[in-house]
């Protein structure tokens, strides 16, 4: 039983090591629109100018 245990064990870290380290990522079409989205400049509106006066003033 303990070699059981063992071999499963070391079965586990040769496939993690596998998927974390060895395998390459597959750049999907969502992915791919994804980095496109965050790349792509985003447009500025200076909101500050769309406030209403402060309570108060006499604007």
């Amino acid at each position: 039983m303990p070699y059981l245990f063992g071999g499963l064990v070391l079965l586990n870290a040769i496939t993690l090591g596998y998927y974390l380290f060895a395998q390459q990522p597959t750049i999907t079409q969502s992915l791919q629109i994804a980095q496109a989205e965050i790349t792509r400049p985003l447009p500025f509106t200076n909101s500050a100018k769309l406030l209403p006066p402060p309570i108060g003033s006499k604007d």
